[in-house]
């Protein structure tokens, strides 16, 4: 009886979302999944993830943004010019700028050799994107998503054009639009079906791990973390996804060569986190300008540039 009732307000969500603003069907929104949830009755996410990935774990990355108010209803910092996070991982063509190398957020760089027990790192842990909420497939595929309809997508989000969220609406449609590098894919996942889609094509396998950051608790500040545990994983083929700034959950997911460690570490304050870092071993293409670089006091193709992750981004490995 659940399960049928859950499908009835799914179907009505979308009919609700044509004909009605996105206020109001968020509203919707989070009656449907409050009310699958008191049903105890599994989300249509969890139930197509249990079913392709039924020895994968979902990562926290993906199932608080399948959950309403788990941040409790906070907003993304909209005004986000977006060259820190993900731009540091998949944009290395970008030069440095003075604001980049004073921003803490898109400074979390290291060097592979010092990825250890026992070393310790300033890092700052923070989420690129918070209380956006992942839409169910047949929700997101409602609407439109492209630069070209982006007037029509506002309107029908109840959204100002010109306002600061329009314009980074605007820029992650740009970024999903550009063409993909050479020997990269490249998606905008909208919602978890098409992501796990996109991950396991790419990867050629269902037999995945999905990795994100997890840190014990929310608004940590930089600091310095002592590493205890540092394991790397099998693969250094990997699709990565990361949050991107949207009037709800977007993933720029992309393919890519690099290691991949999950790395325990405890902050000053007693922070516990489990992170996921990534390392570039290949960097001799990279822009040496770029604020990794600048950072490290290094250059490009001498040593291999390793990053850590935001609590957002999921990293999706085989698991041989």
């Amino acid at each position: 009886m659940c399960t049928s009732f859950s499908t009835y307000l799914l179907s009505f969500s979308v009919q609700l979302l044509v004909s009605s603003s996105m206020a109001h069907f968020l509203v919707f929104l989070s009656f449907f999944l409050l009310a699958v949830e008191a049903c105890h009755a599994a989300l249509p996410a969890d139930l197509y993830w249990n079913s392709v990935l039924p020895n994968t774990p979902m990562p926290s990355a993906i199932h608080d943004m399948t959950r309403p108010g788990v941040f409790g209803g906070e907003k993304g910092d909209k005004s986000d010019v977006r060259l820190g996070w993900r731009r540091a991982d998949t944009v290395w063509g970008k030069a440095v700028t003075k604001g980049q190398i004073q921003d803490p957020s898109v400074t979390n760089f290291f060097l592979e050799k010092d990825l250890h027990p026992g070393a310790k790192m300033t890092l700052h842990f923070i989420r690129t994107i918070t209380g956006a909420t992942l839409l169910p497939r047949q929700v997101a595929d409602s609407i439109p998503f492209s630069s070209a309809k982006l007037p029509e997508i506002l309107s029908r989000l109840s959204i100002t054009p010109n306002s600061i969220e329009a314009k980074a609406m605007k820029m992650t449609l740009q970024d999903c639009e550009e063409p993909a590098i050479d020997g990269e894919t490249k998606y905008c996942a909208t919602s978890v079906e098409a992501m796990v889609d996109f991950s396991t094509s790419s990867l050629g396998t269902r037999d995945v791990q999905a990795l994100s950051t997890a840190v014990d608790r929310e608004g940590t500040p930089k600091q310095v973390y002592s590493i205890s545990k540092v394991q790397k994983q099998p693969s250094s083929k990997v699709v990565f996804c990361h949050g991107e700034n949207y009037a709800y959950a977007v993933f720029y997911c992309h393919t890519i060569r690099a290691e991949t460690y999950k790395v325990s570490m405890v902050g000053k304050d007693g922070t516990k986190v489990e992170a996921v870092a990534a390392c570039h071993t290949d960097t001799s293409g990279f822009n040496p300008e770029h604020v990794a670089f600048k950072v490290l006091n290094v250059k490009p193709g001498t040593v291999p540039i390793c990053h850590s992750l935001p609590q957002s981004d999921i990293v999706w490995t085989p698991k041989k």
